[in-house]
């Protein structure tokens, strides 16, 4: 964790006031996973001492896509896509904020804005300033396109500190120039600069890359119990005293099992979002595939659509929350089972699945029955 500038945040807390403390996020993905609540935890701490979070929904800036940490441009996502993420990442959000002590806003409250106040943002930065930022340089460096609209980024970010007046912007240690950049514009509109305060990136579960889902090594807060309880078993162990200091605020205990720390770990995050009874539960549900090798007791059941033959892709889309996409890939890849034996058809005959067990993954089950009929 590091505040900038030096002293700045000690002297604003100083002074004896609620301070306005601001996360701006783009909703480009609908789920929250850890590596979000890394920040959400601190803004909770500053909520818990009397502070104001003010929690930016990006639905704007969005629209542009940050290109912290990017090689390349973002994809742009259609706006209604956008505004969906945005109301689920809203309400996950509260699972760790105060709502009553949160103020939520939209970017595009302000950023809609005539091309008058555009200009005159756009004046608040040169280009030489803003080719500064290191991603911007490698990729400048390597002839690589950058498009004006990702260099507006980082202006349209301070221009969000101007509108709900900032004391303090907390963001990733990625985040660190457009932060202290939205400290100029502040002060180019007349403002008090906001302190700036960066948190470490928690690694995914690969222990390597940054947690996304793009890269298929997050977990997601609002996945089932058992799917976060088996994905932070698989974080490898040299990482796992970073879990514990970003995600549960200690250190592990050294004298106990590596394996052991493990399931402690998993056991108490997925309790966070679950409950200690569930995650009692997906441990023993972890145990029975894994240690004992077996089926779980309490398989869902659910009812096949009334068509023969099945399309594989649709019924994991409604049953198992993943695009048809998705649900091709995993089956190419071998990932869905039927009764234990790996499916390699897209489309497959309603009496092959009548009471089977369909596999999803490692830890997902669902036992379909025949559709039933009106009489």
């Amino acid at each position: 964790m590091d505040a900038l500038p030096e002293g700045a945040l000690a002297r604003q807390l100083g002074e004896g006031r609620p301070l306005r403390v601001k996360l701006g996020i783009d909703p480009t993905a609908p789920d929250i996973h850890l590596g979000h609540t890394v920040v959400l935890r601190k803004l909770r701490e500053f909520q818990d001492r009397g502070h104001t979070v003010v929690l930016i929904v990006g639905d704007y800036t969005a629209r542009v896509g940050d290109p912290s940490g990017r090689s390349a441009e973002r994809p742009v996502l259609p706006p209604e896509e956008i505004d969906r993420n945005a109301e689920t990442f809203q309400e996950q959000a509260f699972k760790l904020l105060d709502p009553d002590r949160t103020e939520v806003r939209r970017n595009g409250e302000w950023l809609a804005m005539e091309m008058e106040a555009l200009f005159r943002l756009a004046r608040t930065a040169t280009v030489a300033q803003l080719l500064e930022r290191d991603d911007f340089a490698k990729r400048y460096a390597a002839n690589e396109p950058i498009s004006i609209l990702e260099l507006l980024y980082p202006l349209l970010q301070g221009y969000d500190s101007v509108a709900i007046d900032a004391d303090v912007e907390l963001g990733g240690t990625d985040q660190k120039f457009n932060l202290l950049l939205g400290r100029d514009v502040q002060q180019a509109y007349g403002k008090k600069p906001q302190s700036v305060l960066t948190m470490p990136i928690l690694p995914g579960t690969d222990g390597v890359r940054r947690m996304s889902k793009s890269l298929g090594n997050y977990v997601g807060i609002n996945e089932p119990p058992e799917e976060i309880f088996g994905k932070l078993m698989r974080v490898p162990d040299d990482v796992m005293g970073l879990y514990y200091d970003l995600l549960l605020g200690e250190a592990p205990d050294e004298t106990a099992p590596a394996v052991q720390r493990k399931r402690a770990m998993a056991r108490r995050i997925t309790a966070q979002f679950h409950g200690e009874d569930a995650a009692i539960r997906a441990e023993q549900h972890f145990d029975t595939l894994h240690v004992e090798h077996g089926l779980p007791d309490d398989i869902e059941e659910a009812e096949l659509p009334d068509q023969d033959p099945v399309h594989v892709p649709a019924l994991l889309r409604e049953h198992f929350g993943m695009s048809a996409g998705e649900g091709r890939r995993l089956i190419s890849g071998g990932g869905v089972r039927v009764d234990g034996e790996q499916l390699a058809e897209l489309d497959i005959p309603a009496a092959s699945l009548e009471g089977a067990v369909v596999q999803v993954g490692k830890r997902r089950f669902k036992r379909f029955r025949a559709a039933s009929r009106p009489a």
